[in-house]
């Protein structure tokens, strides 16, 4: 074997070997820190809407048509692709819905739930022949990347959820109580 193949080969091997360790580091740390919910302040003005621009990459908090907050976000892999149609499509579902349980303990930093899929989308995808997916949820970094913050939005890096930084998760998760509605437009 020559000098570049044996190079090529221990490239490939060295990649291969930091991929995996990346992902043991994910998979620990999803269960050794879990989000630590902040106390909601009293006083702190509460979203009644949240408005997800996909094209745009944005997401705004409106509280009585006052903009509470803007943010910078990521989707799935394919968010030009339209709204979700089945579990592991990467898409964002597109519509309107509700926030409607969070989780302190996600493998994320913090998760707000979306109601995906609700009864005309499990309709389109039984109708399909597939299951509509779900766990469709607003959330920060995976826990432990939380330092990719300030560069988190350079890339769609969600399986088909809204991505934002673990500051801005801390902050929406206090102004977006359940109930909120949310409305997901290309």
């Amino acid at each position: 074997m020559n000098a570049a193949r044996r190079f090529l080969l221990y490239l490939l091997l060295g990649l291969a070997l930091l991929a995996l360790a990346a992902l043991a580091y994910t998979r620990i740390m999803g269960r050794l820190a879990p989000g630590v919910p902040p106390a909601v302040e009293q006083g702190m003005p509460q979203a009644d809407l949240v408005r997800v621009y996909k094209s745009a990459r944005r997401m705004e908090l409106w509280q009585e048509n006052k903009l509470l907050g803007s943010y910078r976000i990521a989707l799935g892999g394919a968010p030009e692709a339209g709204h979700k149609q089945k579990s592991g499509d990467q898409r964002t579902p597109e519509g309107r819905y509700v926030i409607d349980w969070r989780n302190p303990r996600s493998r994320a930093y913090l998760s707000l739930h979306i109601s995906y899929p609700n009864a005309q989308d499990r309709q389109a995808a039984a109708a399909a022949g597939y299951p509509p997916g779900g766990d469709i949820m607003i959330h920060g970094l995976p826990n432990g990347w939380g330092a990719f913050g300030p560069i988190h939005h350079w890339m769609d890096w969600t399986d088909g959820c809204i991505g934002v930084s673990n500051d801005e998760m801390r902050e929406i998760w206090s102004r977006v109580p359940n109930g909120t509605a949310i409305e997901i437009k290309a």
